[in-house]
């Protein structure tokens, strides 16, 4: 997709979150979207896109690190009911409680009865999720090995790419198959009717993007709301008592327009 293009409607859909963020804060709706997929897939450019003109306050991203000790002794999903959202927010997970049915698994950090129990438990988890009110979104992003192979070589070529590349990654590239099968039951088994999945083929990053934005605005029920009209107010102004107090401290010119 051309950027001129992509920088259009990414403009309109934004707009369209700041009128779902008024909605959302004053309805006191709950809104939680799970992001999964593979590495590279995009989901932190998603996320990205999704954030970057409406209120951290409301739009609120969770990334857990690896579990603590006293976290692995909890039940599983313990460690994220905390951060699911409360009314007036909207929650994403970049990763969630699905880290069991995907890298936990494909790595053997748990056991084959526990992902068993996982994927037999969760659907019931997301319905009482789901019965408390909170509308729940879920998202594969799907990437093909060539395109997967393309980023992660941009990311150990580019500086500025460097800390997007996690030991992790390198050893998920080597396991396309198992996490291929680790996908297809995760989407089969706990794919329900209060909590569908919904799959994004992302090679092409600008238009996945779009297509998601345009997908959670077309599952949350929302509102416009009528708009204020807002002007400014004149403004007092006296001398300035301390007219140097500002240049004695700039920050030294080295770029200038």
């Amino acid at each position: 997709m051309k950027n001129k293009a992509y920088a259009k409607q990414l403009k309109r859909l934004h707009g369209e979150l700041v009128e779902l963020q008024e909605w959302v804060k004053q309805s006191g709706a709950k809104v939680c979207i799970v992001f999964e997929g593979r590495d590279s897939a995009g989901k932190g450019g998603v996320i990205k896109a999704i954030t970057e003109r409406v209120s951290p306050r409301v739009f609120r991203v969770v990334a857990l690190p690896a579990p603590t000790e006293r976290e692995k002794s909890q039940m599983y999903v313990q460690r994220y009911l905390p951060h699911l959202p409360a009314g007036g927010e909207v929650v994403i997970f970049d990763r969630s409680w699905y880290n069991r049915a995907g890298v936990e698994r494909v790595f053997g950090f748990c056991t084959t009865q526990e992902v068993r129990e996982f994927l037999g438990l969760v659907p019931s988890v997301e319905k009482l999720i789901t019965d408390s009110g909170i509308i729940l979104l879920k998202y594969w992003l799907d990437v093909s090995p060539e395109q997967q192979t393309l980023r992660l070589e941009s990311r150990i070529n580019d500086p500025r790419k460097i800390w997007k590349l996690s030991d992790m990654d390198i050893a998920s590239y080597r396991r396309w198959d198992q996490y291929t099968k680790a996908r297809d039951d995760m989407l089969t088994q706990t794919d329900s009717e209060w909590a569908p999945w919904r799959t994004v083929r992302s090679d092409d990053k600008k238009s996945a993007r779009l297509n998601i934005i345009a997908d959670i605005l077309s599952r949350v029920p929302y509102q416009p709301l009528d708009r204020t009209v807002t002007t400014l107010p004149k403004r007092s102004v006296i001398p300035d008592p301390n007219p140097d107090i500002v240049d004695s401290r700039l920050v030294e010119t080295r770029y200038q327009a």
